[in-house]
């Protein structure tokens, strides 16, 4: 039937985008934003570069797509993971294993995003700092309930805590399971021992 046929249609295309997106993801990773061209994005991809025109206005399109996607995914699954929570400490170990997961999952994506930020067009740029900022938030404000901190502590020991669970694109060096439960033990115990207060100079 024409409908079922123009779905079929839409899935084709959006696993086109998404494959597109994965190999940008690796790409940019590997050697760069600036050190891609469209040529080289539509060989990994297994299109023409032009074709990619279908898909994307251009390369910061593609770019933009990626770290504002991998951000809004980011922000919906921790609040996701705070609203089915029961209380604070439930809420970080949830917060802690989805962010683990993302990590281990998509280090292409993590280490585009660290690495490239600067090279967004503008208004994207903005779009992925503001959905970062609110999700900063949301792991401060349960950081917040469960050490007692303030909230300018809280939100620099999420970063912290970032920083330890991003680090996998360069130091996961044991198997996917065991190297999850690792990450998620140590975030845990360092975000739980965020101070209430900072110690006195």
């Amino acid at each position: 039937m024409p409908a079922t046929s123009t779905r079929e249609r839409r899935a084709v295309r959006e696993g086109r985008r998404q494959q597109i997106l994965r190999c940008a993801a690796q790409l940019f990773a590997s050697r760069g934003f600036h050190g891609v061209s469209v040529d080289d994005l539509g060989a990994a991809a297994g299109v023409t570069g032009p074709a990619l025109y279908r898909h994307f206005r251009s390369k910061d399109d593609i770019l933009s797509e990626l770290l504002v996607s991998a951000s809004e995914r980011l922000l919906d699954g921790g609040r996701t993971r705070v609203d089915g929570a029961l209380g604070p400490e439930q809420a970080l170990d949830a917060l802690i294993e989805f962010h683990v997961a993302f990590a281990l999952d998509e280090p292409d994506v993590i280490t585009v995003q660290q690495r490239e930020l600067s090279s967004l067009p503008p208004r994207a740029r903005r779009t992925v700092r503001a959905l970062q900022h609110d999700y900063v938030l949301i792991w401060a404000h349960v950081v917040e309930r469960i050490t007692g901190c303030g909230t300018e502590r809280a939100i620099a020991a999420a970063h912290a805590g970032f920083g330890l669970m991003n680090s996998t694109p360069h130091s996961a060096r044991l198997p996917g399971d065991a190297m999850s439960a690792l990450l998620r033990e140590m975030a845990g115990a360092a975000l739980r021992a965020a101070p209430g207060s900072a110690p006195a100079r």
